[in-house]
């Protein structure tokens, strides 16, 4: 099964040592917490900069969220850093055997069950914030 990237993940790691941190995040001190190369994590900053998550001060002055948490969602992470060719998630052989019954029938018979699999994640997705992946982690780390 196809997953969906790393990136995802690495975003919403960011996006919550952003928020929890009480000193500018750098890419360095970002890097050692998700245990990666710091270029990695200026490539996903800068995609989540691009969608408007997040400011990047020059320098070493470190990431900054543009929004409250509680007005991030998963889905709005998800959409920035996960690159969804036409915004299907689902991809589809190319070039089935036309003259073969189910090669030429095959995407437009599953092509409705595909986008209904994809809004019911993006719907999940919409439904969580930051703010209540943050408060997750504080509970977890309690424990």
């Amino acid at each position: 099964m196809k997953k969906i990237s790393s990136r995802f993940s690495i975003a919403v790691h960011i996006l919550s040592l952003v928020t929890l941190s009480t000193s500018p995040c750098t890419s360095d001190y970002i890097a050692a917490s998700v245990n990666t190369n710091p270029v990695v994590i200026r490539r996903i900053t800068g995609l989540l900069k691009k969608a408007g998550l997040v400011t990047v001060k020059a320098g070493t002055g470190g990431t900054y969220l543009r929004r409250p948490p509680e007005d991030i969602t998963l889905l709005d992470v998800y959409r920035a850093v996960e690159v969804v060719e036409e915004d299907d998630l689902f991809h589809f052989h190319e070039h089935p055997n036309p003259d073969c019954p189910v090669g030429r029938n095959i995407e437009s018979t599953l092509r409705a069950d595909m986008h209904r699999a994809q809004s019911a994640m993006e719907r999940e997705l919409a439904q969580v914030t930051l703010r209540q992946v943050v408060s997750r982690i504080g509970e977890t780390s309690k424990n």
